[in-house]
């Protein structure tokens, strides 16, 4: 039996619709300001497809983009003053940076507050400690979708593939929390694990953020169990009209004839992120104005 395809884009559009709601009671609305350094193809799409998410959350952005000659002390100048702006509820630095710019000095000067990427040391303290001022867009969106589709992680057990600052860390932290849409047993696995598959193999949950195609084969998976790709990676395809296409670390074609539940690449947990993005966007206006906290 196929597995059933969990639908981002779909679960990303209630989101967005939620935030729509829920902003139309600020004045004024919630603002997003994104930092753009260079003329990186991706990360020009990346904060296209935020502007558009923001307009279709009844949010307001503003893009500055910098040439990729900007200095350190340019950008960081910028992203204080960003800091000292009332009007400005979100801040987030697209990356990568051009070469000989210091991302992490980066985010460490952004006000914890206005960190709606979360990736400021405070607000991963704050995580860990199980009061999460935000929490990080990704790792977030994949609970989402869990939750979402009726796939309740407690009681069950997880199994994160990565273990990077940006989803793997953040994913296992979200999923440990005693609370509603977590309170799983949580197993992580990384380049240096031995016999991976042993692990995979039985996982309820299975959430792979390993950065390279079709690291899971259909014999690494549990049958039935929820299968979350969160890879990106582009490869070359001659039948795709540009020549490439985006694939996942998951063996799509094979996993899904064994899993209950998969995200597509693309359509899966790339729409999330956005999604989050504007809820934690939200979350910071009503938190600054001291209205009730706006995290879902």
């Amino acid at each position: 039996m196929a597995a059933q395809i969990i639908d981002g884009k779909a679960i990303a559009a209630q989101i967005r619709s939620e935030v729509r709601e829920r902003a139309a009671s600020i004045t004024p609305s919630p603002h997003l300001h994104a930092v753009i350094v260079g003329d990186d193809p991706a990360s020009a799409l990346y904060v296209r497809n935020k502007e558009r998410a923001c307009g279709e959350a009844g949010l307001r952005s503003t893009v500055h983009r910098l040439p990729a000659t900007t200095t350190q002390e340019e950008l960081i100048a910028l992203v204080e003053k960003l800091n000292r702006d009332p009007d400005a509820d979100g801040i987030l630095v697209q990356s990568p940076l051009p070469k000989g710019l210091d991302e992490h000095a980066i985010i460490m000067g952004i006000t914890p507050s206005k960190d709606v990427d979360c990736f400021h040391p405070e607000n991963v303290g704050l995580l860990v400690a199980g009061t999460p001022r935000f929490l990080p867009c990704t790792p977030a969106g994949v609970q989402q979708l869990l939750v979402r589709s009726g796939i309740d992680p407690a009681g069950k057990h997880a199994v994160v593939v990565g273990r990077s600052n940006i989803v793997g860390k953040p994913m296992v932290n979200i999923l440990l929390q005693k609370q509603k849409g977590a309170n799983a047993t949580v197993t992580v696995c990384h380049t240096g694990t031995r016999d991976m598959a042993h692990h995979t193999r039985q996982a309820d949950i299975l959430i792979v953020a390993a950065g390279r195609p079709k690291t899971i084969t259909a014999d690494m998976v549990k049958p039935g169990a929820a299968v979350i790709d969160v890879g990106q990676n582009l490869v070359s395809d001659a039948t795709a009209p540009k020549g490439t296409r985006f694939v996942g670390d998951v063996d799509y074609e094979a996993v899904s004839k064994v899993a209950g539940w998969i995200t597509p690449v693309p359509g899966g947990v790339g729409p999330m992120t956005v999604a989050i993005l504007m809820q934690n966007t939200l979350a910071s206006a009503m938190l600054r104005s001291s209205r009730p906290h706006a995290r879902a």
